[in-house]
């Protein structure tokens, strides 16, 4: 028997390609990290305030979750975000990325007994958290801010660049312990290291290489506004705080 015609019912597009942001993107996430810096003693630019910034950049809703993959969420997608400190934002090739705790102890209430198996373990804790999300959201993506290792130059260089969040074939990496006594997964087919995790703590990490679309950009670092003009500003007086 033939299979029916049907019409497309799911038309929901993406709010832009991937890694193509809106034109107005970097001015925004630029006056953020600049307003940032002015009034901050210590600016760190730390992974809430990353997804705060970016949802506002592409016009979303900051909804921060237990998982960490669908923080940001514009109708039917989602993004986790991330910030990872650089040497070069610019030149760097690859990343590191920090992607959860994946106990197989507290998942599974046991642990493999082989290297391989405890890699496939950890691996299907990652996958099961991503058919999850996206069997809820039409598409998800993981959005990564590359930034330098402080905020004392004049001229900070950043990276903004995103990929599709996706499971892994748990049958397709080689895990063998380095000398540290962590747990690395190697791609069965190139050799690349692409996971790490840690017995101690459970620390998953993933490592992406950067793609060619990103976005660039330098931030002129600016003059941080005096505690007095800041408070004076706001009307600040000593009535402001109650002692009991």
């Amino acid at each position: 028997m033939a299979e029916p015609r049907l019409k497309t019912v799911d038309k929901a597009k993406p709010p832009y390609p991937m890694s193509k942001f809106p034109k107005t993107f970097v001015e925004t996430v630029g006056l953020e990290i600049v307003f940032m810096m002015a009034t901050s003693r210590h600016p760190a630019l730390e992974g809430p305030e990353w997804e705060r910034i970016f949802a506002k950049a592409i016009d979303a809703d900051w909804k921060p979750s237990n998982v960490g993959l669908d923080d940001i969420i514009q109708g039917a997608f989602a993004w986790g975000a991330k910030t990872v400190k650089a040497t070069d934002p610019h030149g760097a090739t690859a990343v590191r990325l920090i992607s959860g705790r994946n106990n197989p102890e507290y998942s599974f209430q046991t642990i493999a007994d082989t290297e391989d198996g405890i890699g496939r373990q950890v691996l299907q804790i990652w996958n099961g958290r991503v058919e999850g999300l996206r069997a809820k959201f039409k598409e998800l993506r993981t959005v990564v801010l590359l930034k330098p290792q402080n905020f004392d130059a004049e001229k900070l260089p950043f990276t903004v660049f995103e990929f599709e969040t996706v499971r892994y074939p748990e049958d397709g990496y080689e895990w063998k312990k380095n000398k540290q006594g962590n747990l690395e997964g190697y791609d069965k087919k190139t050799g690349d290291h692409r996971f790490t995790w840690q017995r101690h703590g459970s620390q998953f990490t993933i490592k992406e290489a950067i793609p060619k679309e990103v976005a660039k950009f330098f931030i002129k670092k600016p003059p941080q506004l005096p505690e007095k003009q800041i408070l004076d500003l706001i009307g600040y007086d000593n009535s402001w705080i109650e002692i009991l």
